[in-house]
């Protein structure tokens, strides 16, 4: 009980995986600079938001997320994580992710400090972003404004909109004790996305484990 079946994902990944994580409130930006980053060579962007839209519910896997979401339950975090490990071996497998030379860029998981646990046993994390909005209306107004855009109506409700940021900062509270120490770094969200950005590369760049991999003759 409670272990988890990770033979698929440590055949192909005998080490943990270097991971840095973006950590911000809905409307954050966290999308938007992991898709950035995850096009910088010897980084790998992987988004769960993008991973769940994606999920084929003709696939085990898929079914037991039908299961829980048709009678109206939360996904276990132990399926969650599961999940995730095998969309990463999948990327690991395909070569489209290398975790000897690249550094996997995590945006949407963990969500919470259970699935911060679960993956302790695979994941080094090495830097923790978090990518701080204190003006909740601004947030407000951005996650608005991307319901419209994407025609996603029932999202642009105030009260839809509130809840997903009570329940972050929720979340967000617990991981960061979970994380708390030098891991952490806090950056303005509220700047323009290029300053975001330009912050953390600065950050990056200045990072122990980035420099060891930066020496690597790829």
């Amino acid at each position: 009980p409670g272990q988890l079946p990770i033979h698929r994902m440590t055949s192909v990944s005998k080490h943990r995986i270097k991971a840095c994580i973006l950590m911000g409130a809905p409307g954050a930006g966290k999308g938007t600079q992991g898709a950035i980053l995850g096009r910088i060579p010897r980084f790998h962007h992987f988004s769960m938001g993008d991973a769940f839209r994606a999920l084929d519910t003709r696939t085990e896997i898929g079914q037991e997320f039908v299961r829980y979401s048709s009678s109206g339950q939360l996904v276990p975090d132990e399926v969650t994580v599961r999940f995730f490990m095998s969309q990463v071996a999948s990327r690991i497998e395909s070569h489209l992710f290398k975790p000897d030379i690249d550094i996997l860029i995590l945006d949407g998981i963990p969500r919470n400090r259970r699935q911060a646990a679960l993956l302790e046993a695979h994941l080094d994390v090495v830097q923790l972003f978090h990518l701080s909005c204190p003006n909740r209306e601004e947030l407000v107004r951005r996650l608005r404004k991307r319901a419209l855009k994407e025609g996603r109506l029932d999202d642009a409700t105030e009260t839809v909109i509130r809840n997903r940021i009570l329940t972050y900062e929720a979340e967000t509270k617990e991981l960061l004790e979970h994380y708390a120490g030098s891991l952490i770094a806090e950056v303005n969200g509220l700047q323009p996305p290029v300053k975001v950005l330009s912050d953390l590369i600065q950050i990056i760049l200045l990072n122990p484990s980035w420099k060891d991999m930066s020496r690597q003759i790829v």
